[in-house]
């Protein structure tokens, strides 16, 4: 059977991000109207959390998460290896490249992982879909907690950190919602079912906002007199070898611990992977506004790189060929003659 197409998922999403940046560049919001854009920002950010929670299947969980060694290894790929090198690459480019992208590419490698894009990259992969629901979902919610306490002990400097303030507003804006719209989704499901698309551009319209706001308050504050072309270009440059490092490395630990490659791949695509949809708003609660702009520029590129990467991995998954049916199966099949 032949395999469907799968386009390089460069959509219109990255070039509205980047309309967003270019429009708060040459317009930024100021005054009375950033405090007002700022509550709007934070009510959306808390309706988006709302329906990731409300998405979330509870029976997909349940059904992919015996699978606790798979993930393990996501949770070790994506909390522990990824900080590492990011705390690599922020010693090795410090002589070079501006402290805040430095301090913006460690934090990407910080946040949780995907939830949409690993599962979907999982499925057309053909690989073990309930337990990459069940590990992006993980994350996703683990990335609540773990993330700031990681931002605390690495990047206090920035302006980040697990302050009482920064605390509150994690756990009212994000966790509360997050678990209020699952407690919901019993009642919710037939709507989600039905408007899955509107469902979609609500969540990438709150991501929108949060960039247009932040490069608001950073380009107020000087941004683009700080920031060179070469730095985008060095900052584009590290997140392709991270993401290339760190997909080398998981699919050799998958590999080397004996798993199928049906699990393998949910380790690859789950661990390998950092959200734009979850890493701005957290951002946003854990930083002052004036640096939120400049530290998400790392996660927005890793973003793109990342999905162009995985989807041609996922289409050489696609194409490995199927294990053929035994003889006993074949015989056993009804209607087949012996």
């Amino acid at each position: 059977m032949a395999l469907p197409r799968f386009r390089l998922p460069i959509d219109g999403f990255l070039a509205v991000l980047v309309c967003a940046v270019a429009l708060a560049s040459l317009a930024p919001v100021r005054g009375v109207w950033a405090v007002r854009a700022d509550v709007f920002t934070d009510v959306a950010i808390g309706v988006l959390f709302f329906l990731h929670g409300a998405k979330l299947s509870r029976e997909a969980i349940l059904q992919g998460i015996g699978a606790w060694k798979v993930h393990l290894c996501v949770f070790i790929g994506t909390f522990v290896m990824f900080p590492i090198i990011g705390l690599t690459a922020r010693a090795a480019t410090g002589p070079f490249l501006d402290p805040t992208i430095g301090a913006g590419i460690l934090l990407l490698t910080l946040m949780p992982s995907t939830v949409q894009s690993s599962i979907a990259f999982t499925a057309l992969a053909r690989g073990n879909v309930p337990a990459a629901v069940c590990s992006a979902s993980a994350s996703n919610l683990l990335g609540i907690v773990i993330t700031p306490i990681l931002v605390g002990l690495f990047l206090s400097r920035q302006g980040g950190g697990l302050s009482a303030e920064a605390v509150t507003k994690i756990v009212c804006q994000l966790l509360l919602p997050f678990l209020a719209g699952h407690l919901c989704r019993p009642l919710l499901r037939p709507l989600l079912d039905r408007y899955k698309s509107l469902l979609t551009k609500v969540d990438r319209s709150v991501i929108i906002l949060v960039v247009y706001t932040a490069f608001s308050a950073a380009v107020v504050e000087g941004l683009w007199r700080r920031y060179s072309p070469l730095d985008l270009a060095w900052t584009l440059a590290i997140c392709a070898v991270m993401l290339t490092l760190v997909l080398t490395i998981t699919t050799f630990a998958a590999r080397r611990l004996g798993f199928s490659v049906e699990d393998e791949i949910v380790i690859v695509f789950c661990g390998s992977k950092k959200s734009l949809a979850s890493g701005v708003p957290i951002a946003g609660a854990l930083f002052p506004a004036a640096v939120v702009g400049p530290l998400i520029l790392p996660l927005m590129l890793f973003h793109q790189i990342q999905l162009m990467a995985c989807a041609v991995l996922a289409q050489r998954y696609a194409r490995r060929a199927v294990p053929a049916p035994s003889q006993s199966v074949v015989a056993a099949t009804p209607g087949r003659r012996a």
